[in-house]
């Protein structure tokens, strides 16, 4: 029995393009598990190179948590360059998409995970792909606009195109990094936290730069021992995006793309109170929460910092919080359809 195949697949043979599948079999033994998430695996090397230790190493980490994985090794720069890489992207989604069937592949949970060069296309792919991930894991990536630069002129810096569909986020890199310092990657963190996309974040202290799975088979550097958490760390964050895979197939979710509705297109009890008083086809809406939140703050002398704080909290947590619970239904149903400004 056949319990995983390996191919190749050449998609520019003038450009040294390639994707790598690898597909898990649907073996009896996980009946209800019928189709798989995927992993898109984008190697670094400042685009002048497609990292091997960034390549099939990596697929196997995640293959061994349950997902096919594919290694993409994208166009170089003697090759054209940018934004033929980013081109080659999102062909091969296409392609992934196109064979959902044959690979049993469930297409809305497709994520990419790159380093350094492939953490900066990653980004990109996750800001401005026509086929963006559904998460997007960067390792190391370069990502600060005169690193950017020093790869390719021309490209685009990710943190200025994070937008209201971008996905979700795991990132991690080491404080001591010489060659894509970390400052690049705290300037993509906070145009997520604008745009209030969920993420995760870690920086160890030391470990340089290109440590990939942190293995001592892979990179023998003088390395934190917590580096090696990012790979079971990432597995988990996606579980908390898409819902832990387990043999009967997906759990739910324990987190949304966003931290709140802020940014979605429609209003929602998912939207923080302070947002949806903005809106007044909403504050008729809300009422009886206005009602029990004015009461509570009286109740308190008028706290100024409490009224400050509440309006960070979520309409749902308010529902609860003041016993409105048995509303929320009714609150979604009537805020869903008010277009978020």
């Amino acid at each position: 029995m056949i319990f995983m195949t390996a191919e190749k697949i050449i998609l520019h043979a003038d450009r040294d393009v390639s994707l790598m599948a690898y597909i898990q079999d649907n073996s009896i033994e996980y009946a209800k598990l019928e189709k798989r998430p995927a992993i898109i695996v984008l190697p670094g090397g400042g685009y002048s190179m497609c990292s091997d230790r960034e390549a099939d190493c990596i697929a196997m980490a995640y293959l061994h948590a349950g997902f096919h994985c594919f290694v993409l090794r994208y166009t170089l720069k003697k090759f054209g360059g940018w934004p033929l890489p980013l081109n080659d992207y999102d062909e091969a989604v296409s392609l992934i998409k196109e064979n959902k069937e044959k690979w049993h592949i469930d297409v809305d949970r497709i994520g990419v995970v790159g380093f350094s060069a492939g953490g900066h296309l990653a980004a990109v792919a996750a800001t401005m792909a026509k086929n963006r991930p559904n998460v997007a894991i960067l390792g190391y990536p370069a990502l600060k606009k005169d690193i950017v630069d020093a790869c390719q002129a021309g490209m685009p810096y990710p943190a200025e195109h994070v937008d209201g569909k971008t996905c979700p986020c795991f990132l991690f890199a080491c404080r001591d990094d010489n060659i894509v310092t970390v400052d690049g990657m705290l300037d993509f963190q906070k145009s997520l936290f604008s745009q209030g996309v969920n993420f995760e974040s870690h920086i160890y202290a030391y470990g340089g730069h290109g440590f990939a799975t942190g293995y001592a088979n892979i990179n023998d550097a003088n390395m934190s021992k917590h580096i090696t958490d990012w790979v079971k760390d990432s597995v988990d964050f996606i579980g908390d995006v898409w819902g832990e895979l387990t043999c009967n197939g997906h759990l739910d979710p324990k987190i949304a793309r966003c931290v709140n509705g802020d940014t979605e297109e429609f209003l929602s009890v998912f939207c923080t109170y302070g947002h949806l008083l903005k809106n007044e086809s909403a504050v008729k809406i809300i009422a009886p929460v206005i009602a029990a939140v004015d009461a509570y703050i009286a109740q308190m002398n008028g706290s100024v910092l409490l009224d400050t704080l509440t309006k960070s909290f979520k309409l749902c947590d308010l529902l609860t919080m003041f016993g409105l619970a048995s509303k929320r239904n009714e609150m979604e149903h009537a805020l869903s359809k008010i277009i978020n400004k």
